[in-house]
């Protein structure tokens, strides 16, 4: 029935020569002019595209949330570089509504060492945009002081776990240093990217992008344990001046993420705030296994604060690594999230394993996992946005202005 009345409500629109698809259900009084919303992206000068998605992201909220996962488009837990496949869609037999990925080793050190997996991986952005979904961007960068150190180990010796040294970001900060030298061509690179992403009629392809992600905790070299506050602030603010001054980046809604597991308020999910000028989304990276309390509790901060600053928000990160629980998307994922008022939710990856079942490194449903019936009673719902019933996203959303 959802499907049906999503379907009815694109013909009409369609026919009557709308620019604007009504999410289901929606009662036309909701789109009164009273209600018109004027929004401010840190980027004045965000390609049309890039302003629509962000009208969209803050009108869904109101109907329900959508529902994202990791890597979707490009690999699952047993296939990789399958062109239409999806874990998502072998399951519900949609796609999911956003496709997060990580762009870190097409634009850091690495950005040579895996050219089928970064082809892949841009693929499934353009894949994602032509089929009318979200793409939410990611960036596990490597150290850029340590990055060529010899190790065995290069998560934490020379990766983003590196944090050993604690002056890394103020070598990226301090002008001519040789750090800041190369933390450019990375960004550079990112830039080059974020440029080259383009849809069929040569429009450039918005995403959110959440740079330094899970900032308040201490395992990366941009995290609070090799960062005073003002560093970490001073670098954010740097990064968005650097790819929409000085690279002309315009098609990136930029979105904080800190790491939130257990019960926090407004004042801890603010601290090492950047400020309001620098941030369009407010993310939450929220690993709190199956405590609803802690979920439901943290969900409503991210909700208060995201209408008080009027920023669309989301669960940039969540999951349960291996996880087997029959019911954990009725009663661990659409239970907390319904009626909170933000906008999306996406599952960490399904990584590729082939044949090897003892590499349990999952956090979303594939088939032949116990919870697919449940994950299927969850796609049902009225308020879940999968990629079928997403409105044009890329289309400005009626009564909402982005400025």
């Amino acid at each position: 029935m959802k499907r049906l009345a999503y379907l009815l409500t694109l013909a009409s629109a369609l026919l009557a020569g709308c620019t604007y698809v009504e999410l289901p259900g929606r009662d036309e009084h909701d789109y009164s002019e009273g209600d018109a919303s004027q929004l401010t992206l840190v980027d004045s000068n965000a390609t049309p595209e890039t302003k629509a998605l962000y009208s969209n992201l803050w009108a869904i909220k109101d109907k329900g949330f959508m529902f994202g996962h990791h890597d979707d488009l490009w690999c699952g837990r047993y296939w990789m570089g399958e062109e239409g496949r999806s874990d998502t869609k072998d399951v519900c037999g949609d796609y999911p509504a956003v496709l997060g990925v990580d762009f870190a080793e097409l634009i850091d050190d690495r950005f040579m060492s895996n050219p089928t997996t970064n082809a892949y991986k841009l693929n499934s952005v353009k894949q994602a945009y032509k089929l009318g979904m979200v793409t939410i961007v990611c960036l596990h960068l490597d150290n850029p002081l340590t990055y060529n150190s010899p190790s065995s180990d290069h998560y934490y010796v020379g990766g983003a776990w590196d944090n050993k040294d604690k002056t890394v970001v103020k070598q990226i900060l301090t002008d001519g240093s040789e750090v800041q030298n190369t933390y450019k061509i990375w960004m550079d690179r990112l830039a080059g990217v974020l440029n080259g992403l383009k849809g069929e009629n040569g429009e450039l392809i918005p995403v959110i992008l959440r740079p330094y992600h899970e900032h308040n905790h201490t395992w990366s070299w941009w995290g609070a344990s090799c960062t005073t506050e003002q560093e970490f602030k001073d670098l954010w603010q740097w990064t968005v001046k650097y790819l929409r001054d000085s690279k002309n980046v315009h098609n990136a809604i930029f979105a904080i993420s800190p790491q939130i597991d257990s019960q926090q308020s407004e004042d801890e999910y603010l601290l090492r705030w950047p400020g309001d000028d620098y941030v369009d989304f407010l993310g939450m990276d929220c690993y709190q296994g199956i405590n609803n309390a802690v979920f439901t509790s943290n969900l409503k901060t991210l909700s208060r604060i995201s209408l008080a600053k009027k920023k669309p928000c989301g669960v940039t990160e969540t999951g349960v690594e291996a996880f087997t629980k029959a019911t954990y998307w009725t009663e661990n994922i659409h239970a907390p999230m319904t009626g909170r008022k933000v906008s999306l939710l996406v599952t960490w990856r399904n990584k590729y394993v082939g044949t090897d079942e003892s590499d349990k490194h999952y956090y979303s449903v594939y088939k032949g996992h116990p919870s697919e019936k449940d994950f299927v009673q969850m796609y049902k719902a009225d308020n879940t946005f999968f990629c079928s019933d997403l409105p044009n996203m890329y289309t400005m959303a009626e009564g909402i202005y982005v400025k």
